[in-house]
């Protein structure tokens, strides 16, 4: 039987569980009944991480439609940022944007006490969330409700990496408003020297990916594998390999000569000095992005390492824990890891909606 202390949680675009492992770790109170994640091999990671029969693999409009919404005290969810995010053209009528009505939907449903929205920190100033302010007003869809929100920087939490976050969390009004969670970490951030200690210098399971198989949901996925599992390595070119041993501690792409460099890199001289970077030993990494494993995408080469970071240490970064499941292919488990919440911002989340409860 349940105990009446537990804290039931509903857990909506719920990815691998990166908020689910936060909240696990802030307080054993807190209980997942329902996850929904539409991403099949995400679906798989959640399931084996955190037990059978919680999550359902399909869209949260599919899941709306066919199943009844369980009552909670808490929901949680980051809807797809997608469409206004500050990486490339903004697209106000991208149809992910619409997401955020089927989460105030779910929250009408599910009536809980708290509950949190989690999204780029562009999210503040998009239309989505002068919806959801108009919909908490008198007369509004959720007028029954009131949120306030913060711009959060997971490395003031604890988390190995810089990442901002807009985290909005609601209260029904008969409840108490929520605080900031506060941080613990400003003036000691952890760094990527901190973060790395004990991890073998060169990859060294790449017999090891790829040798186990689940069925999931009608389908065969690859996996499962623990954190350790992910520390395998890439097969570079010989320009790849020239590019990472001109690259100084510290450096990137403008470190390189011409004749390393793209035709695109000389033509521009300016712009993100990211691209083709190093991690800093002394510092928490960049943000943890989908294509981590590619260097040309930002500063995602090893500190000292001809390579990027591999998927373990990007795992890491985002404060996975050891015996956390991961299912599906390389690429399928990176945008995992990259669109997880870092685990310890997830903690402080927690902690505040569980000091509120």
């Amino acid at each position: 039987m349940t105990s009446r202390t537990n804290i039931r949680v509903l857990d909506l675009f719920a990815g691998a569980g990166g908020l689910t492992a936060g909240f696990k770790v802030a307080s054993r109170r807190f209980e997942s009944v329902r996850a929904v994640e539409m991403d099949v091999a995400a679906a798989a990671s959640y399931e084996l991480t955190f037990g059978p029969g919680i999550v359902r693999a399909k869209s949260i409009q599919d899941w709306l439609a066919e199943e009844d919404v369980p009552q909670v005290d808490v929901v949680v969810g980051g809807p797809p940022c997608q469409g206004f995010s500050t990486l490339g053209k903004q697209d106000v009528e991208d149809e992910r944007n619409s997401l955020w009505f089927q989460y105030a939907k779910t929250i009408k449903r599910a009536n809980p006490k708290y509950f949190v929205v989690e999204n780029v920190a562009a999210f503040a100033k998009s239309r989505q969330f002068q919806d959801f302010q108009d919909a908490v007003e008198p007369g509004g869809f959720l007028q029954d409700y009131d949120f306030d929100h913060w711009v959060l920087n997971a490395a003031d939490y604890g988390a190995p990496q810089a990442r901002k976050r807009a985290v909005l969390i609601g209260h029904h009004r008969d409840l108490p408003a929520s605080q900031r969670p506060e941080p613990t970490h400003i003036g000691r951030h952890m760094t990527v020297r901190e973060a790395f200690e004990g991890v073998p210098r060169n990859p060294d399971r790449d017999e090891e990916f790829g040798r186990r198989q689940i069925q999931f949901d009608g389908q065969v996925l690859t996996g499962a594998h623990v954190r350790r599992d992910l520390h395998f390595g890439r097969d570079y070119t010989r320009l790849s390999l020239d590019r990472f041993a001109a690259i100084p501690l510290g450096g990137n792409r403008f470190n390189l000569p011409n004749d390393l460099k793209a035709r695109c890199w000389i033509d521009h001289t300016s712009g993100s000095g990211d691209v083709m970077g190093r991690l800093h030993w002394d510092k928490p990494s960049v943000t943890i992005r989908t294509e981590f494993f590619k260097p040309e995408k930002g500063r995602y080469l090893h500190p000292e390492a001809m390579r990027a970071i591999t998927h373990y240490e990007a795992a890491i970064l985002q404060g996975f824990p050891d015996d956390h499941q991961f299912v599906g292919s390389k690429t399928a488990v990176a945008r995992q890891i990259g669109n997880a919440v870092p685990i310890p911002l997830g903690v402080a989340i927690g902690r505040q909606i569980a000091s509120m409860l």
